[in-house]
């Protein structure tokens, strides 16, 4: 920066509620960035996890399974995460099926590096799965072109509008195994850049994190218009984006952390993940 320009920071994110709540006060420019140029760019999660490869972004969302893969790339940092406690990506089908009735059958998932592909994998191994744009799966599952799906975002809230019945809340039954939360989703900063700038990027985020659920109804009159399928609902536009953005995310925390670590462990246990990974983290 020794000719005074600004140091461009892309940050990469989904465009829901829940990101946008979070991000609220960074994009707004509510926050000291005197230096900095912050370019947001919104994509789904999936095609998020595949530019992480090419190290695209400086601050990148990633699915904690993408992130299984991309540790040599990314550290995470220290908030920012979204955890199911107790509820989470919600495999749905037209006709009540259990367990047993997955094997085999096609299921729709909104990309092969999701965490919600790695629960389902680790819930039942023997499934068949198809990649369906996110904002696809309940119309595909409503359509028989699949046995089931794996609904996230906002489709955890909608799917039961559309008649379709919940054959197992992955979250729920990760918390029932385990007693932790499941961990989805985190933000990754990239590894080489400057370590004082990772340290301030990260203050940054957690300040516009508690920036947000400080000015509540602030930052949600923001964050509803990316409420896919909840713009006109209030209420659960609020519930959306509390199970998605709270105490968990200003910051993971003892349990957050295990929790991460044996979703890893166990993926890397079950043959989904190509190596052990040892989480790690900015420590700012």
């Amino acid at each position: 920066m020794s000719d005074g320009a600004p140091t461009t920071i892309r940050i990469a994110h989904s465009p829901d509620s829940d990101d946008a709540f979070m991000f609220y006060a960074l994009t707004q420019g509510l926050l000291d960035t005197a230096g900095l140029e912050i370019r947001h760019v919104l994509q789904d999660i999936e095609s998020l996890n595949q530019a992480a490869f090419e190290g695209t972004y400086e601050i990148t969302a990633l699915s904690f399974h993408g992130y299984a893969h991309l540790a040599d790339r990314y550290q995470l940092m220290p908030s920012g995460a979204s955890f199911g406690d107790g509820y989470g990506p919600v495999v749905v089908s037209r006709e009540p099926l259990g367990r047993a009735g997955l094997l085999g059958r096609k299921v729709a998932i909104p990309g092969r590096l999701t965490t919600a592909n790695l629960a389902l994998r680790l819930w039942q191994p023997e499934v068949d799965t198809e990649i369906v744009p996110f904002d696809r799966i309940l119309d595909a599952v409503l359509a028989g072109e699949t046995a089931a799906g794996v609904v996230i975002h906002e489709g955890q809230l909608t799917y039961a509008d559309l008649g379709l019945h919940a054959v197992v809340d992955l979250g729920v039954w990760w918390k029932e195994d385990t007693g932790l939360p499941l961990p989805l989703g985190g933000n990754g900063i990239l590894r080489d850049l400057d370590e004082d700038l990772k340290r301030r990027l990260c203050r940054l985020l957690t300040a516009s994190i508690q920036y947000g659920l400080d000015h509540r109804q602030e930052a949600l009159g923001y964050a509803v218009r990316y409420a896919r399928g909840l713009e006109d609902d209030p209420e659960r536009s609020d519930r959306f984006v509390g199970m998605y953005v709270n105490e968990w995310t200003r910051g993971y925390g003892e349990a957050g952390r295990r929790a991460v670590q044996l979703l890893l462990d166990r993926g890397y246990e079950a043959g989904f993940l190509p190596r052990r990974v040892e989480a790690e983290y900015v420590e700012v």
